[in-house]
């Protein structure tokens, strides 16, 4: 069975299940959802706890089989937690995993806790997913997305007893704060954290706030083609110049919106040969949030703009190469930041005439 995270401590409370398995890249959230389990677990007289490590193909799954088949001198229940960092098994693993899982029904002096990244479709898919799925209880746990920030945000400071200002002033606060912890879930948890140690419970200042919070936002190249591709032009130019501040090679970011730039040349030629837009997106392999956002700027995306943005990918291609190109700029990241704008632009005026 499924169960949503935001359901997971009503579940807990109306008791455990034998098999639970948690998978998402959010390390903040599967850690307080283990720790839950763990917590519950303990209540109810599990008190020994085995913990492995899959590491590699050649991982011995047999000391996995035997803990859960034997129980301590000291304990009548037990925690068994399988960490699978790489999401991948291997064919031994994938035996075991199901074996784990057909035994778990009607176990109930042995929790097994199986802890995994974020699977693909493929995967979720596959036999020894299944077993686990149809067996116990998985968890998906996913990133908390940037429209999505403030608030979560703001019920993280309701539960230590703050909050921001009504009105306006609170929601400019909580969009500071936001800005400040992008892409980075587990100092946003510790920077809400040090706001209950400086400041005691009752309303929050935008002064206190902004004095307290650290920039720890980090970006991910793949978010900023979702922000581009939104029309999101403040936050593009503060992703670009975080991703230009850690590090990241241009020519990443430089992919990232020409292969947006292609795609959206591809479905529109295609949608001027007659097929329909949801045909055309499938074809080219546009999904989800992607797709939504692709809809929209296509809806209003003229043949003359989907040319221009085409032949500015290629030049920019030359730039962050070491070519120089007549009247763009000849620092990588200025003429990726022009780029940038430019398709940033035509979301932007997409969304407004949506």
């Amino acid at each position: 069975m499924h169960i949503a995270l935001n359901q997971l401590a009503a579940h807990l409370h109306k008791g455990l299940r034998p098999l639970y398995t948690l998978h998402g890249d959010e390390p903040l959230l599967q850690q307080e959802a283990a720790d839950a389990i763990r917590a519950q677990a303990r209540a109810q007289g599990y008190t020994e706890r085995s913990s492995f490590a899959v590491a590699g193909a050649h991982f011995d799954w047999s000391a996995v089989l035997a803990a859960g088949g034997s129980l301590s001198l000291f304990a009548d229940r037990q925690i068994i937690e399988i960490r699978i960092p790489s999401g991948k098994p291997g064919k031994d693993g994938s035996a075991a995993l199901q074996q784990i899982a057909q035994a778990a029904a009607g176990n109930d002096s042995t929790l097994t806790l199986v802890l995994l990244p974020r699977l693909d479709k493929a995967t979720k898919t596959g036999a020894w997913f299944s077993a686990l799925e149809n067996n116990g209880a998985t968890v998906q746990i996913d990133p908390i997305d940037r429209a999505a920030l403030p608030q979560w945000i703001a019920q993280r400071l309701a539960a230590q007893g703050q909050r921001v200002a009504a009105g306006e002033e609170g929601q400019r606060t909580l969009t500071f704060f936001a800005d400040r912890v992008e892409g980075n879930l587990l100092a946003a948890h510790q920077e809400i954290q040090k706001l209950a140690l400086l400041h005691p419970p009752g309303e929050l200042g935008w002064a206190q706030v902004e004095a307290a919070v650290l920039n720890v936002a980090r970006y991910d190249v793949f978010k900023l083609s979702e922000a581009v591709l939104a029309g999101q032009l403040l936050r593009v130019q503060r992703m670009l110049d975080g991703l230009q501040a850690e590090g990241e090679a241009a020519v990443l970011v430089h992919w990232a919106l020409a292969e947006d730039i292609r795609g959206l040349k591809r479905v529109k030629d295609a949608m001027n040969a007659g097929r329909p837009l949801p045909m055309a997106l499938r074809e080219n392999r546009v999904w989800g949030a992607k797709e939504r956002l692709y809809e929209r700027v296509l809806t209003h995306l003229t043949d003359a703009s989907a040319a221009r943005l085409l032949q500015s990918a290629h030049l920019v291609d030359g730039i962050v190469k070491g070519l120089k190109v007549p009247d763009w700029p000849q620092d990588p990241w200025q003429a990726l930041q022009r780029l940038a704008l430019q398709l940033g632009r035509a979301s932007a005026g997409a969304a407004r005439r949506g």
